[in-house]
């Protein structure tokens, strides 16, 4: 038995108008095509579904028997091409985001926020994770849009540069060297470091920074997240290199400082990153346009 959607839209339309005139009017086709389509459905059912009586049709048993079916059918079209209008005009829609830790904690959700002021129906999801994370989240297609630091392998991915990123090294205000200007970052190499984990984009860039110096990196704690590494700085245990995006708050209230280091601050740049050659959603696409124009705003 093989049924088309067209046909039960040809016969739903004759059920309701009980004529195949108004029925063909009612579709824009032709009288004849309308009895074609009836005629093939009743020869794929082996039923009659209508009684022709002089210029207007019954339905028979079989055909109410159909009819509650069809209306369903017809319904759910409905629902489906509303639906897929909604996602075109940005009317709903979900995305999911992956962002490393510090851009996931204090940049990427004030974007977020604003998207979803301008398209309130789009359901957003954010996953914040160390950057290796993030780009195994992207590449398995379980993010449409991610929003790192430093990107070891670019293959198969899809890369803008969106805001500055700069790291910079921090300590206590108490700290001895957080009174003095143009240090060497050889001097730095008797400081005692807190740092990121092991895939962190930050930990990797500053091992680099050290390694290119000649200058060993004493490591007296590894922590988590940039939160964790604040406090312990604040806290006199050691001094560290953060994203100056995290540090804002403690800056304005003179809670930690930021050091005069030669080399320092050392300019990056978040990327924007989604899948290469992955056709986008049309809300995963609007998000990621947003980002970039956002970028483009004096902050």
């Amino acid at each position: 038995m093989d049924i088309s959607l067209r046909q039960l839209q040809v016969f739903h339309a004759v059920a309701k108008h009980r004529s195949f005139s108004r029925a063909a009017q009612a579709l824009c086709v032709s009288q004849p095509a309308v009895s074609a389509q009836i005629k093939s459905l009743e020869q794929s059912l082996h039923l009659t579904l209508f009684e022709r009586t002089g210029r207007s049709v019954e339905l028979t048993e079989a055909g109410r028997q159909l009819l509650p079916y069809a209306e369903q059918v017809m319904e759910l079209l409905g629902d489906a091409m509303r639906a897929v209008h909604d996602l075109n005009n940005l009317q709903r829609g979900r995305v999911a985001v992956a962002a490393s830790t510090t851009a996931g904690i204090y940049v990427v959700p004030r974007v977020l926020g604003a998207f979803h002021r301008a398209y309130p129906g789009i359901e957003l999801s954010l996953d914040v994770l160390n950057r290796f994370a993030v780009q195994q989240r992207l590449l398995a297609g379980e993010a449409d849009v991610a929003i790192m630091g430093l990107i070891e392998d670019p293959h198969d991915l899809e890369i803008a540069q969106f805001l500055p990123n700069d790291l910079v090294v921090i300590a206590s205000p108490r700290h001895p060297l957080a009174r003095r200007r143009s240090i060497p970052l050889a001097d730095l190499g008797r400081e005692l470091f807190l740092v990121r984990e092991v895939g962190s984009g930050t930990r990797a860039d500053m091992e680099r920074i050290f390694a290119e110096a000649g200058v060993p990196l004493r490591i007296a704690m590894e922590l988590r997240s940039s939160g964790a590494i604040k406090q312990a700085v604040a806290a006199d245990l050691g001094i560290a290199v953060v994203p100056l995006d995290a540090i804002q708050l403690e800056l304005e209230t003179g809670r930690l400082v930021v050091l005069d280091v030669e080399g320092f601050p050392v300019r990056r740049s978040w990327s924007l990153v989604r899948r290469a050659g992955r056709p986008a959603s049309p809300a995963a696409d609007a998000l990621w346009h947003y980002f970039l124009q956002y970028a483009l705003q004096p902050h």
